[in-house]
């Protein structure tokens, strides 16, 4: 056997290992959940995003004895190119087969280079795998009456432990369908089929079935939360109809989902039917391909810009003292690069910023912060950036950015999906809009804080408002585990001289926070910092932060649902209708 075709059955293998562990860690995701084992699954959960690095070092070290001096030999790669494309024509998930060929070229060229002669810039097979003719969903008929088929649905889905109370469960779902989906589905219930896909998604706390219901040329979304009682047993927490709600279940702000799909291809097909208007590179993500939803968002940017001709621009809003951010007028996503020397008094390191990326990448998000691909030596045409920009990028990160013609190399940057920043969403919004999303702010705030994240920061600036209206936080410099502050109350002065100082009569630690400062956060905005103060004042008291510290001390896990919570069903028998608008 040659050296090129040996070189890429190696990583074909190591590709096949990969997979089958990240199988087996989301296989484990069931009983888990089974037995309430919360701190289990979220360990996992940093497990798997971990597994992509160790696997594809491992396999690094393999194919640098097997090419020995070729292995930096664009040739040889390309030779080992078409041996690995020959090897996975037809292969089921071959399109992540290629994302982890691609990782291995990477590392061995430190991210230069990247041509489509030498890795799978675009794959010959195409973006997506075919459509498979193994049913991917358990398909149910209306015909025989809603309770029905919900009673069938929930008896499929049972798992190891019981309903609290199945027939309550039915009656909760059966009431907001028959008042809120099927007057607006305008159909005859006998001709509605539903299509459920086979496996449950495991996430934190919650297990979800997941489908659509179809009648003719309609669909409509579906999702069922299923949760854990106090007494080891399970209930249906409320029911989702439609795209927009479906689609904050899958949002960019949320962990990964655990869900047992052969073919993650046939999956990512059936959600993007759901939710159309959610890029496909972030539903890769969503179910734990991060590394191809980067090479699936890279394709898809690429061709945007080719069929584009607006010009990158430093992002709106007040200047961060750690990142320069741009866009891209027509895209909907940001940019972010490490400035190469930060604002005053912010005292860091370009890999403590990294850190703090890597960080929230395997944290729990909570909906609350967004998530981020990561690209080194990344190629733009140099004519699409403004000559504002480029002054910006040369007196702020000249070391990050490399300009070779027409071309514009950036050495790192961050890519997010772009938000309206609290602080401008501010400046336009109703009274009505003020209260809802400063409600928000102090939701994500205390969200973070009992998921051990501290924002630090909390500047209206370092968070995004959604096209759902969610706010989102997305500046990371300060951000810790919650675990690691030090909060206090600010000592009463004990003299007139320490009443009038301009600096603290007082110790300060460097990790001593005192949260009555957080005032200062609103400065500029009084409209907004009256409606804070009326809903989320307790978050001015060092008290509210020690208590979340304690019962993350404790070992409790808390709940964080992805929906609203006046969507959730009673747990009382007698059956209260959920209120579904929009």
């Amino acid at each position: 056997m040659e050296t090129s075709l040996r070189f890429a059955h190696t990583i074909l293998n190591g590709f096949e290992s990969y997979f089958a562990v990240f199988q087996n860690i989301t296989l484990a995701a069931k009983p888990r959940f089974e037995k309430a084992d919360w701190a289990g699954i979220h360990a996992a959960s940093g497990e798997r995003i971990d597994l992509y690095k160790t696997k594809v070092n491992k396999v690094s070290e393999f194919v640098a004895l097997i090419a020995g001096e070729r292995l930096r030999d664009f040739g040889f790669w390309g030779e080992a190119r078409t041996h690995y494309a020959n090897l996975i024509e037809g292969h089921n998930n071959y399109e992540i087969a290629e994302t982890f060929f691609n990782s291995i070229y990477c590392l061995a060229h430190s991210h230069r280079k990247i041509r489509d002669e030498h890795a799978f810039v675009f794959s010959p097979q195409g973006d997506m795998p075919p459509v498979s003719n193994q049913r991917l969903w358990r398909s149910y008929q209306l015909g025989d009456g809603l309770e029905a088929f919900l009673s069938r649905l929930l008896d499929d889905f049972a798992l190891a432990i019981p309903y609290e109370d199945k027939a309550r469960d039915i009656a909760n779902i059966a009431a907001v369908a028959r008042g809120y989906l099927l007057p607006r589905f305008a159909v005859d219930t006998r001709a509605v089929e539903v299509q459920v896909l086979d496996s449950l998604f495991f996430r934190n706390k919650g297990a979800y079935i997941v489908g659509k219901l179809v009648a003719g040329n309609k669909t409509m979304p579906l999702v069922l939360p299923i949760l854990h009682t106090e007494d080891r047993s399970i209930y249906v927490d409320t029911v989702l109809f439609g795209a927009d709600k479906v689609s904050v279940i899958f949002s960019f702000t949320r962990s990964y989902f655990m869900v047992d799909a052969e073919v993650p291809s046939q999956y990512v097909m059936f959600l993007q039917s759901l939710m159309p208007a959610k890029p496909i590179s972030e539903i890769y993500s969503a179910i734990g391909y991060n590394k191809h939803g980067k090479t699936y968002f890279h394709r898809c940017a690429f061709r945007h810009m080719k069929n584009t001709s607006d010009q990158f621009n430093v992002a709106p809003g007040i200047k961060g003292m750690v990142m320069t951010v741009f866009t891209l007028p027509s895209y909907d996503f940001v940019f972010k690069i490490i400035k190469d020397r930060f604002t005053p008094p912010k005292d860091m390191t370009r890999e403590q910023v990294k850190a703090k990326y890597r960080l929230v990448k395997r944290a729990d998000r909570v909906g609350r912060m967004a998530d981020t691909q990561e690209f080194t030596n990344l190629a733009f045409a140099r004519e699409r950036f403004s000559e504002e920009l480029m002054a910006e990028l040369r007196r702020v990160a000249p070391s990050q950015i490399e300009e070779h013609g027409k071309a514009l190399v950036i050495r790192h940057v961050y890519v997010e999906r772009r938000m309206t920043p609290l602080n401008l969403y501010l400046r336009d919004a109703t009274d009505e809009q003020v209260l809802q999303v400063m409600e928000e702010y102090g939701n994500a705030i205390k969200e973070l804080a009992a998921a051990n994240i501290f924002p630090g920061d909390m500047l209206l600036k370092n968070f995004g408002v959604t096209r759902h209206g969610r706010v989102v936080f997305y500046d990371y410099d300060d951000l810790c585990p919650l675990t690691d502050c030090n909060f206090r109350t600010i000592p009463a002065p004990r003299t007139e001289e320490e009443e009038l100082a301009s600096q603290p009569w007082y110790p300060v630690g460097e990790h001593d926070i005192f949260p009555e400062e957080f005032r200062l956060f609103f400065s500029g905005n009084q409209r907004a910092r009256r409606v804070f103060d009326e809903l989320h004042s307790d978050i001015y008291e060092a008290s509210f932060w020690q208590g979340l510290q304690a019962q993350i001390a404790s070992g409790y896990i808390e709940d964080f649902f992805p929906y609203r919570r006046k969507l959730r069903f009673s747990r009382e028998s007698k059956p209260l209708r959920q209120v579904q608008t929009g």
